[in-house]
């Protein structure tokens, strides 16, 4: 029992400081952090990220979500930069250096050479009067207290700091770029995230023969014919000019069932829900699901600009593409 409440206090300890960490960053967004995002918004070129050990793994992060989130990045490893990967950088590039001592030797090293390329530099330190904090154009102070480690050994929250301060660069320079959900989709193109944002509603709805749809003044017997053949558990309603009259559903038919009203005589007119929601061809399918879950339906019909119905689509279209 003794030992569960030390490894609790222990876990819930190191929290508490890599908190105070990070909330320490606050006072270090400032002219400087201003400062880092207007040479990379200016850049015409890469952000190089650069770190070794700890930093090296918080910085290939880093570089990850920059590039991911509209500012080409990429890593390069200080050592390999050494030997010959310092020709991956050209003088466009901007080079963020990660070192929580600011006097990482495999850093330090490359700083004559950058000096000498003209390749700005920025860096992300704990230490401002560092060497690498000096010799960069502008530093991202990340300076901790306190590690969590209870030698202050270990990386913990300086790595954290770093973590965050990376993201807060990041996430600044997406809103200066107005960077769009759609440009996020071109950069993950794989996976649910991808087909979330890249499909839009005419990848999924049913179109030409395959939408269900019967004009006014239909018998309701026929209608369902119509929906039975069509498989989509609904029906289009067209008026006379081919515009929008209405949906009628599976849902529909329940309560129309429920008031005992014969099929064989009722028109679809007295039984289809008027009009009912719509989406748009070029919409994005995402947003045809989020209009279903906001008005708790299970169908759209798609329509063109003359509110004309063009296709269909239900839930189980947008569930089979992987959008949800």
């Amino acid at each position: 029992m003794s030992q569960s409440s030390d490894l609790i206090q222990s876990a819930q300890r190191t929290i508490r400081l890599e908190l105070e960490a990070v909330e320490g960053l606050l006072a270090h967004i400032d002219a400087d952090f201003v400062r880092a995002c207007e040479m990379i918004l200016a850049s015409k070129g890469r952000v190089v990220v650069v770190g070794m050990g700890k930093s090296g793994h918080i910085g290939n992060k880093i570089a990850a979500t920059l590039a991911s989130t509209g500012t080409t990045a990429f890593f390069v490893h200080p050592a390999e930069a050494s030997h010959g990967d310092m020709g991956m950088i050209t003088r466009d590039d901007i080079i963020l250096a990660l070192s929580n001592s600011g006097s990482t030797n495999e850093i330090v090293t490359l700083l004559p050479l950058i000096k000498r390329l003209g390749i700005k530099l920025i860096s992300l330190t704990g230490n401002p009067d560092s060497p690498l904090a000096k010799a960069a154009e502008v530093n991202l102070n990340v300076h901790v207290e306190h590690e969590a480690c209870p030698l202050n050994l270990a990386p913990t929250s300086s790595t954290t700091a770093a973590l965050v301060m990376g993201d807060a660069l990041a996430v600044a320079l997406l809103e200066a770029r107005g960077f769009t959900a759609e440009d996020f989709a071109f950069s993950h193109p794989g996976g649910a995230l991808g087909r979330r944002l890249l499909l839009k509603v005419e990848n999924v709805m049913h179109a030409g023969q395959e939408l269900p749809q019967v004009v006014r003044g239909t018998l309701l017997k026929d209608a369902l014919m119509e929906m039975t053949r069509k498989g989509l558990g609904m029906t289009v309603v067209l008026e006379a000019d081919g515009k929008l009259a209405g949906i009628f559903t599976d849902g529909d038919l329940r309560r129309t069932l429920d008031r005992t009203i014969d099929i064989h005589q009722t028109t679809i007119d007295d039984v289809m829900t008027p009009h009912g929601k719509t989406a748009r061809a070029e919409m994005l399918a995402a947003e045809a699901l989020k209009i279903m879950e906001d008005h708790k339906i299970s169908a759209l019909v798609v329509v063109d600009s003359e509110d004309r119905p063009v296709g269909a689509l239900n839930m189980h279209d947008l569930l089979r593409a992987g959008v949800m």
